[in-house]
């Protein structure tokens, strides 16, 4: 069975949850910083891959690596836009928890069609204010291609805000499914919330 371009996106949308922001400065990061966390999450993604434990217990497992080493925070507002300036505090913590426990669903339930994958991190650079961290993917009996993680410190700690699989941003990506949540919802931010709640 060939898998395709489209299928191939899914996986590592899958495996990293994807995860958005602005470019912003890194001014303390270095080079080996950005690849050493990257090669942690890395390890940890494929040990969920490989684990063989039920699909539930996998989504569990993504959501923690997601949230030890994506800006969640940032991702979050970042993909809900402008509208999340208007948000109250206690529903910025609802929004940000319902959109982590999305992420985690939407991409995680791809794990087993993609057992006996693995990302390789191949190399690091910097890119104006933050670092580019290039990794291959091979999945087995396909070619593989390249995923680059976008890497920061503006929150205080390394953290990835973006990444690229063959030419497509994970964060516009999802800036985008959640722009069509809230307009399903007519703006309503509580309706987007519950929405997420049940998405993925």
């Amino acid at each position: 069975m060939t898998i395709s371009k489209v299928t191939r996106r899914r996986f590592f949308l899958t495996s990293t949850a994807a995860f958005a922001a602005l470019a912003v400065p890194a001014f303390a990061l270095t080079d080996a910083q950005a690849r050493s966390l990257i090669d942690r999450a890395v390890a940890d993604i494929n040990k969920v891959i490989a684990s063989g434990k039920s699909l539930n217990v996998m989504i569990r497992d993504f959501e923690k690596v997601f949230a030890k080493y994506a800006d969640v925070n940032v991702i979050a507002r970042s993909a809900l836009g402008p509208d999340a300036r208007g948000l109250s505090s206690s529903q910025t913590r609802a929004y940000t928890k319902a959109f982590q426990g999305y992420i985690a669903r939407k991409y995680g339930k791809r794990f087993n069609e993609f057992v006996g994958g693995q990302i390789e991190v191949q190399g690091v650079r910097k890119v104006k204010s933050f670092h580019e961290v290039k990794a291959l993917a091979r999945l087995r009996g396909q070619s593989p291609f390249e995923v680059n993680f976008l890497v920061s410190d503006r929150s205080g700690s390394s953290k990835f805000f973006d990444m690229i699989i063959e030419g497509i941003s994970l964060r516009l990506s999802e800036k985008s499914e959640i722009g069509a949540m809230l307009d399903k919802n007519r703006g309503d931010i509580n309706g987007l919330i519950a929405d997420l709640k049940k998405a993925g």
